[in-house]
């Protein structure tokens, strides 16, 4: 956002703004890096320029995966554990029946959910990855090994 100005140079307290929303759903990203035309595609790069970016975007992800996996499992075992010392020496009193029971209740609703079909909007998401990932086999090729460099570091 600016001020606008007037002749006499002081701001009138007037803004233009812009909507990045809106912006953001009318260009994304990848339209910017691999083109305008009816899909993202990597085709107008060289072979080693489609394997670069998806290697080095592989490993990234990849690399920032795998320290935010060790950092949550860490949160979660350690708040498990402790949990487990408070409950032994008495600080908290856990309802195991409680616990039980409310784990078949989300038992039965996952069995619920899982019968229903999915929502049209994830199958749209589904079959523009899919589209993806057939324009650009190289760029995902690399980025899936990339992946597997990045998690391994």
């Amino acid at each position: 956002m600016r001020k606008q100005r007037d002749a006499s140079n002081h701001f009138d307290g007037n803004f233009d703004s812009l909507d990045l929303a809106e912006f953001a759903k009318k260009q994304p990203w990848w339209r910017k890096l691999f083109g305008q035309e009816s899909g993202p595609s990597a085709e107008k790069y060289s072979v080693a320029t489609q394997l670069l970016i998806g290697g080095v975007t592989g490993w990234c992800t990849g690399f920032i995966f795998q320290k935010v996996g060790k950092l949550a499992a860490t949160a979660v075992g350690g708040g498990f554990f402790l949990l487990q010392i408070a409950n032994h020496t008495g600080y908290i009193k856990v309802d195991w029946q409680r616990v039980e029971k409310d784990m078949k209740k989300a038992k039965e609703q996952l069995k619920i959910r899982r019968s229903n079909q999915l929502p049209t909007e994830v199958k749209s998401k589904a079959e523009e990855v899919v589209s993806f990932v057939k324009k650009n086999v190289l760029v995902t090729g690399g980025f899936f090994g990339g992946f597997l460099l990045g998690m391994a570091s």
